[in-house]
C-alpha cells in the first residue's frame, strides 16, 4: 500500500485479525470487522474468505492466498469473478502433480509416499484426487492419511509408517501451517523427507518446498485494494494466477536424512538451504 501512494494513519486505518489456525473464530473475526464499516476485507486464505463472504455480500473482499477460488465457491468464475471478491488463486490443486514430480525428481528411488490431509478442508479432496491420478506414472505408491486436529498428527504419521513411505505430501492448510514445528519434528523422528507448497516448512527442516512467493501474492493484493477504493467493482476485476514460484531444497535436511539431490533439482532451486 506505501509503494501506492497510501500512508497509514493519513490515507488508510488497517485492522489486523488473525484466528491463529482455528477455523471456528473465523466467523466472529468476520462479524467483527463488519460491524466497524471497514470499506475492503483483505483475506489471506480459502477459509477466511468464505467467512468474509458468509458475513457481507455488499462490502468488497480481496482474497489474497485461496487455493481454489472456484471449486471453494468463493467466485463465479476467474475472468469475472462476479459479485463482491476478487483477489489471487495460489492454483494448489492444480500444482499437486507438480509437486509429487519434483519429489520424484529429487528423490529418484522413491516408490511409497504418504499424502497428509485434512478432510474438512474443502480443497484437500481436489488435491488428493490429482495425486492419485499421478502418482502411477511416476511409479509412486501413494497413501492418503489424515489429521482433523494437532492431536491427530501424530496417529497420521503411525499410518504413513504402516504403510512404508519414504517422504510425506503435505497438503497446505492453516491448522497443519500453525502446527507445523510439531509435524516437522515428527517427520524428523521418523526420517521421512517432507514437501509442501509453503515455503516455511522446507526453512525450517522440511526436504523441498514448492509454490507460489505468498509474499508476493499479499503485495499484489494491495493493488486490488487500491483499484477498489478507486471505484473499481470487485466482481469485475479478474481474478489472477500465480506469476512466481518459489522452490527450495533444504539440503542440510538432506545430509541428514542421506539423501543426495541431483543437479537437475538443485539447478531448479529458487534457494539451496546449507
Amino acid at each position: 500500500m506505501r509503494d501506492a501512494g497510501y500512508a497509514e494513519g493519513r490515507d488508510v486505518l488497517i485492522e489486523w485479525r488473525s484466528a491463529n489456525g482455528d477455523y471456528a473464530r473465523l466467523p466472529q473475526l468476520a462479524a467483527d470487522l463488519i460491524e466497524r464499516k471497514v470499506d475492503v476485507i483483505v483475506a489471506d486464505t480459502t477459509q477466511a474468505t468464505q467467512a468474509a463472504q458468509h458475513a457481507s455480500s455488499s462490502i468488497p473482499i480481496v482474497m489474497a492466498i485461496v487455493a481454489d477460488p472456484v471449486g471453494s465457491g468463493v467466485v463465479a468464475n476467474l475472468s469475472r469473478p462476479g459479485g463482491n471478491i476478487t483477489g489471487l488463486s495460489i492454483m494448489l490443486a492444480e500444482l499437486s502433480a507438480k509437486r509429487l514430480q519434483l519429489l520424484k525428481e529429487a528423490l529418484p528411488s522413491l516408490t511409497r509416499v504418504s499424502a497428509l490431509w485434512n478432510p474438512p478442508t474443502q480443497y484437500h479432496a481436489k488435491a488428493i484426487e490429482n495425486l492419485k491420478a499421478a502418482a502411477p506414472s511416476l511409479g509412486i505408491e501413494l497413501s492418503v492419511v489424515s489429521a482433523r486436529t494437532p492431536e491427530e498428527i501424530g496417529l497420521a504419521f503411525e499410518a504413513a509408517n504402516r504403510a512404508g513411505a519414504q517422504a510425506l505430501y503435505v497438503i497446505d492448510c492453516p491448522p497443519f501451517f500453525t502446527h507445523r514445528a510439531t509435524l516437522l519434528k515428527l517427520a524428523a523422528k521418523a526420517r521421512l523427507g517432507v514437501i509442501s507448497g509453503e515455503r516455511p516448512y522446507a526453512d525450517e527442516g522440511g526436504l523441498i518446498s514448492y509454490g507460489p512467493s505468498y509474499e508476493d501474492q499479499l503485495r499484489r493484493s494491495a493493488a486490488y485494494v487500491d483499484k477498489i477504493l478507486k471505484g473499481a467493482k470487485p466482481g469485475d476485476l479478474p481474478v489472477e494466477q500465480p506469476t512466481k514460484f518459489d522452490l527450495v531444497v533444504n539440503l542440510k535436511t538432506a545430509r541428514t536424512l542421506g539423501l543426495t539431490i541431483p543437479p537437475s533439482v538443485l539447478l531448479q532451486a529458487t534457494q539451496l538451504i546449507e
